[in-house]
């Protein structure tokens, strides 16, 4: 007799422990468009122009893209709470200090610290989500994704509502809410188990011979390179004040969430994994070059950046998982070197887009951000069998979760325990 498959339990069912480490993912991914409604605000107070002050994108993605090659290092020797907490603690300092500067040079400084903080955070974040979650990987990666999401859609709201009332408010509103989650980590999230092989830090940079692993990295950094043009330098042609700008991103924000928790599970049950990752990234390449032509309509250019959160969502669900599936390396080795390499092209993006407007013209950047993402289909293009090997990797995965393996998914943990970028 066939047994009738279980349900799959909801991802939204937790212990207080995850949910208080999903209430510091929210602030902790508040911090990627929170900038966005006061960077005309700063260019303005502080006399600098929009390529100088895409730097705090800069700095802040940089400084985390390197950072990601040591919180393997880190998090095998002292363990993922202990990381969790170092991670949260840098940010708060570091946000708070950026609210205090007067310069723009020390902004850009300050984000770079908060940067190495959010590394530390966000690399350990999904390992002890998973490890302490019900539902399984895939049910983490969605409750991950859902924190993702709802951070970026509020993380406008809150920076314009502050913004119009000081562009410094924003960043004090983030260390106060993030000093928030230290709290509710420190007392509700148990120690977890360090891993058993200490991680070294050429581990990541070694695991980038893997021809799957590397294909999705440099797939991601050409994506990210599109992304961040987007969200980096789409705010100075608006012309539009912090809450008219925070309420744009925040619509574009809550398309990401929407996207990144139903909308690519959605399409993965039935496009499969392949298909869906070349027709979204396809149809963000077209998004991208419509706001390239139409940089200088503003409801044509808010609605195109508004859309771009569709693709966006989808897109960041689906290669947390692929990325996860295909390395054939430990897990906080496989997210190391992935989020390296991404955030490598969302931190040198937003600066490239300010001096490709200046020494040509405002469409420019985003002309050579839509064909960044092409180039990204063609790579990824290269990695198809690795693709089909995730997708059944993950379909294994699930199958564990829904029969109730709560051993294979505490290994999953364990080995996730340096972590993972979203």
């Amino acid at each position: 007799m066939i047994e009738p498959k279980s349900a799959a339990p909801s991802p939204f069912r937790q212990p207080k422990a995850v949910w208080a480490v999903a209430f510091a993912c929210v602030i902790s991914f508040m911090g990627i468009g929170l900038v966005d409604p006061i960077l005309p605000a700063i260019s303005d107070d502080l006399h600098a122009s929009p390529s100088q002050v895409t730097l705090l994108f800069t700095s802040y993605l940089v400084v985390m893209a390197v950072a990601m090659l040591v919180t393997g290092f880190v998090s095998s020797r002292i363990g993922p709470k202990k990381t969790l907490i170092a991670g949260l603690v840098l940010i708060v300092v570091f946000s708070a200090l950026a609210g205090t500067s007067d310069s723009i040079g020390g902004i850009i400084g300050f984000r770079a610290g908060w940067g190495l903080g959010n590394a530390l955070f966000v690399a350990t974040s999904l390992a002890v989500i998973v490890a302490a979650a019900s539902g399984g990987f895939s049910g983490a990666i969605i409750l991950y994704e859902a924190a993702l999401g709802l951070g970026i859609a509020v993380g406008p709201l809150l920076g314009g509502a502050l913004g119009h009332i000081s562009w410094r408010g924003p960043f004090y509103g983030v260390a106060v809410l993030m000093a928030i989650a230290l709290i509710a980590t420190v007392a509700l999230v148990r120690p977890q188990p360090k891993p058993a092989r200490k991680t070294s830090i050429l581990d990541p940079i070694k695991a980038l011979r893997h021809r799957g692993l590397l294909a999705m990295s440099l797939t991601a950094l050409c994506y990210n390179w599109g992304f961040f043009t987007v969200l980096g330098y789409a705010p100075f042609p608006m012309e539009l004040d912090a809450i008219q700008l925070g309420l744009v991103f925040t619509g574009w924000g809550l398309m990401v969430a929407l996207f990144s928790v139903a909308g690519a599970p959605w399409l993965q049950r039935r496009l499969g994994l392949a298909r869906t990752l070349y027709g979204n990234l396809a149809l963000f390449a077209v998004v991208v070059f419509v706001i390239a032509a139409f940089v200088d309509n503003r409801p044509v250019l808010i609605t195109a950046v508004i859309v771009a959160g569709v693709f966006i969502g989808v897109n960041n669900t689906l290669t947390t998982q692929a990325v996860m599936m295909v390395a054939p390396v430990e897990r906080p080795v496989a997210s190391a070197a992935y989020g390296f390499v991404r955030f490598i092209g969302g931190g040198l993006a937003p600066f490239a887009a300010g001096k490709l407007a200046e020494h040509f013209n405002i469409h420019v950047p985003f002309v050579i951000g839509g064909c960044a993402i092409l180039v990204g289909i063609a790579i990824l293009a290269t990695g198809h069998r690795d693709l089909e090997r995730a997708e059944r990797n993950q379909a294994d995965a699930d199958a564990h979760a829904r029969q109730g393996d709560r051993e294979a998914e505490l290994t999953e943990a364990t080995e996730a325990a340096a972590g993972t970028a979203g």
